[in-house]
């Protein structure tokens, strides 16, 4: 039977008038489910409606001058500095350029690679599980008892692995340290040994690890660890029995109404919708493909394989939702908590500074929380701080200070905050981007 053109676009018009309402009829993603609109407890929250343009008055100009001023000695293409008080994002601002090539000026909305700041967001997908009665902190991820007791890691060499327990790997006491080269930054060394062509399975990286001896006794200190986190994206996926990628989305950021966190692919050719480009200093050293089928390919696009790095460093998301992801996991009365206030205090326990907290980087004496996330192309910086104060800040530019530039990022905002940063007006951007 013949459908007329205007019934056609009458009947086109209704399926999507009932897509923009199915937040308050649920049975219609069941019944359409080639229309794909995800529920979400916050949906009224329009994080895309904030732009440059709602912190660019006035009484704005002060701190857009200082941070303009800090982009340009750093040579950085691109950053946004998002900043949230007591529950209201009160500053969101984007600096420079999104994609120098095409003339694309950076927002608050543009998606960004965030580098280890992705291990704050693994850390609370554990706590998730342990919420739902999946997961102990304190179970055993290696030998026939563990949760990760697959045949092909059941071949390792030191019988200690037994002993690393989920809060092992969180707290970066699993036994591993950068000795020889981070494992997951050594993808050519372990190819080669493991007798395998490039691309590397997550589970390879394992593999490998396992087929060494640690390097210390689990439990008995810190040091630093992306293999750890690495491994809990396969524990996470185990014990849920979804997709790594898929449990956080679903668990994590649709509670939140977030719709823009995805783990990132690799080549630049692949960038996501609104995804920033990537840049290094000129000198950068030039890598074979994570895949091995290219020479000489900036590491940042395409030359590390961040989407392996997954639960370790692999995600994407804007700025401004990732302020409001870490608003609901910080403690406080004035944002809605995402877990329980138990598991917040779990995860900032640092046993009298002998062990790091459970995603975060460093708990100050004061207080504050700080997590850190660098790699090519990459610097990100999140600081949540008791007096309600939550700052993020994310870059597309990777300057020669490499991982130790979050810290001078962290001294600039603490240089302004006294001056611009407690002067700023109190308005939630969040409800005036919904007007725009």
């Amino acid at each position: 039977m013949l459908i007329s053109k205007n019934k056609y676009w009458l009947i086109i018009t209704f399926v999507l008038l009932l897509a923009g309402f199915s937040d308050k009829w649920g049975w219609f993603n069941k019944k359409y489910p080639f229309i794909h609109v995800k529920e979400s407890k916050y949906s009224h929250v329009n994080p895309i409606g904030i732009n440059n343009k709602l912190t660019s008055g006035a009484e704005y100009k002060d701190i857009n001058s200082q941070v303009q001023k800090f982009i340009e000695k750093w040579d950085l293409t691109g950053a946004v500095l998002c900043i949230a008080h007591k529950g209201k994002i009160i500053y969101a601002h984007g600096f420079g350029m999104a994609n120098r090539e095409e003339g694309i000026v950076i927002q608050p909305y543009h998606l960004m690679r965030i580098a280890s700041v992705s291990k704050l967001i693994t850390a609370v997908a554990v706590m998730r599980l342990v919420e739902e009665g999946k997961l102990s902190l304190n179970d055993k991820v290696f030998g026939a008892n563990g949760i990760l007791n697959d045949k092909r890691f059941l071949n390792y060499k030191d019988k200690r692995v037994e002993e690393i327990t989920i809060h092992n790997l969180l707290n970066h006491s699993g036994g591993w340290t950068p000795r020889w080269g981070d494992h997951m930054f050594i993808k050519e060394a372990i190819a080669k040994e493991l007798k395998k062509d490039l691309p590397l399975d997550l589970d390879d990286y394992i593999v490998f690890a396992l087929s060494k001896r640690l390097h210390f006794q689990p439990g008995s200190h810190s040091s630093y660890s992306n293999l750890g986190f690495a491994i809990l994206q396969r524990v996470i996926e185990r014990v849920s029995g979804m997709d790594y990628e898929e449990y956080v989305q679903n668990k994590i950021f649709v509670p939140l109404g977030i719709n823009d966190a995805h783990l990132s692919n690799n080549w630049d050719s692949l960038r996501y919708k609104n995804e920033v480009r990537y840049y290094e200093v000129n000198q950068a050293e030039r890598v074979i493909s994570f895949d091995g089928t290219k020479q000489n390919i900036m590491k940042s696009r395409g030359g590390n394989d961040v989407r392996t790095l997954g639960a370790a460093g692999g995600w994407v998301i804007s700025p401004i939702s990732l302020t409001r992801f870490v608003m609901a996991i910080d403690g406080q009365s004035h944002f809605p908590d995402l877990i329980s206030h138990h598991s917040i205090a779990t995860m900032t326990d640092t046993k009298d500074g002998h062990f790091q907290p459970l995603g975060w980087r460093w708990l100050k004496p004061d207080g504050t929380l700080w997590r850190s996330g660098s790699m090519a192309g990459t610097t990100a910086l999140v600081v949540n701080r008791p007096d309600g104060y939550t700052l993020v800040f994310v870059a597309n530019t990777s300057p020669w200070k490499g991982a130790r530039f979050p810290y001078i990022v962290d001294k600039f905002l603490l240089r302004i905050f006294e001056k611009h940063i407690r002067t700023l007006p109190n308005i939630d951007l969040t409800m005036q981007g919904a007007k725009e």
